[in-house]
């Protein structure tokens, strides 16, 4: 009898947003296009990023946040959150 291959995937998403003080003229772009085309009753947009990352095996979190903080993401103006799930499957 065989044993079973059990492959590990885990998927990121690495979520990258402007910082609420700072002034994000994409996202108010996007509110006055949105107001234009009739709803009127939109009071913010914010316009990010999504990084979407799989890996093979657990990444070290100390490097990834270190990646997210210093390739991904530019700390003086956006913040970031890494979010995700793990499957393992036979």
């Amino acid at each position: 009898m065989s044993t079973p291959l059990i492959v590990f995937r885990m998927k990121l998403e690495v979520l990258v947003m402007p910082k609420r003080t700072v002034l994000d003229p994409q996202g108010v772009a996007v509110r006055n296009a949105v107001r234009e085309l009739g709803l009127e009753n939109v009071e913010t947009v914010r316009v990010g990023k999504i990084i979407e990352i799989e890996f093979s095996a657990e990444p070290d979190e100390k490097k990834l946040n270190e990646i997210c903080r210093d390739l991904l993401s530019n700390e003086v103006i956006e913040d970031y959150r890494v979010v995700g799930t793990t499957t393992s499957f036979p």
